[in-house]
């Protein structure tokens, strides 16, 4: 009978944006490179990490992204207003986002070819977010239901979270003793939780050595991940149609 092995790794994720955030209402255009996350942002941290229990054919997995980040003005574009908000944003804005996003679910090998072993997956995508979108008081714009420090208004999110079920498959392919690539695909959402959502990963991990019954590797590769999520309407209404996207880079243990 086969035994578990467990895999831990941390990583980093240079992630970029590129879609809408609406926050009460008032949405903006983001845009924003790694590069220009880090130039304007005032704040930036982060935890990633991976995990996966495999015994046979069986995995459990779990993922984790904690992110607290900043972008303003070169990356974040006035786009439109909800219905019953008027008025035009001032030419100044900013957009902080604190987010969450958790994965946990199953994974089993239902074919093999040689080096290539092909899984099918399920599980679930938690999302927590609380998003603050800043402008300068410069426009004819409805302020009245914001938050006003000097010559900006503030809208503040809140706490909004929810939960996607994720269908997916991977393939991984044992390029030679110690290097795999992984490949894998998922859908999720389906108006459950969001409209919906996708993400595309590639991974190529490599062996670094072993230490005291550890195998340690290292993994490079390219994350892609899309969601479609709105609730409410006019000033209650809070949008997030992003696509994060961004090389990962991370150190891989194995036990």
């Amino acid at each position: 009978m086969p035994g578990w092995t467990f895999r831990v790794v941390p990583y980093g994720w240079l992630t970029a944006l590129d879609g809408t955030q609406t926050v009460r209402g008032r949405s903006v255009k983001v845009n924003a490179s790694f590069a220009d996350i880090v130039e304007h942002s005032d704040t930036l941290v982060a935890l990633m990490g991976d995990f996966e229990a495999r015994n046979g054919p069986f995995s459990l997995m779990a993922n984790l992204v904690w992110s607290k980040i900043g972008g303003a003005d070169s990356g974040v574009r006035s786009r439109s207003l909800a219905p019953g908000i008027t008025g035009t944003f001032g030419t100044s804005l900013k957009l902080d986002i604190e987010m969450a996003i958790a994965e946990f679910g199953a994974a089993y090998e239902v074919a093999r070819f040689g080096p290539v072993a092909f899984d099918i997956l399920g599980g679930a995508r938690y999302w927590y977010q609380e998003a603050d979108l800043s402008f300068a008081v410069a426009g004819a714009v409805d302020i009245g239901d914001l938050q006003v420090a000097g010559t900006r208004a503030v809208a503040h999110s809140g706490s909004v979270d929810w939960l996607d079920p994720v269908i997916g498959a991977r393939v991984r392919y044992t390029v030679a003793p110690g290097h795999e690539l992984l490949l894998r695909g998922d859908i999720g959402g389906f108006g459950v939780g969001s409209n919906f959502s996708w993400q595309a990963i590639g991974a190529y991990g490599f062996e670094l050595g072993t230490y005291q019954g550890v195998a340690f590797s290292g993994v490079i590769g390219y994350r892609a991940l899309y969601v479609d999520y709105a609730q409410g309407e006019g000033r209650r209404r809070y949008e997030f149609d992003m696509l994060q996207h961004g090389p990962v880079l991370g150190i891989s243990a194995r036990f």
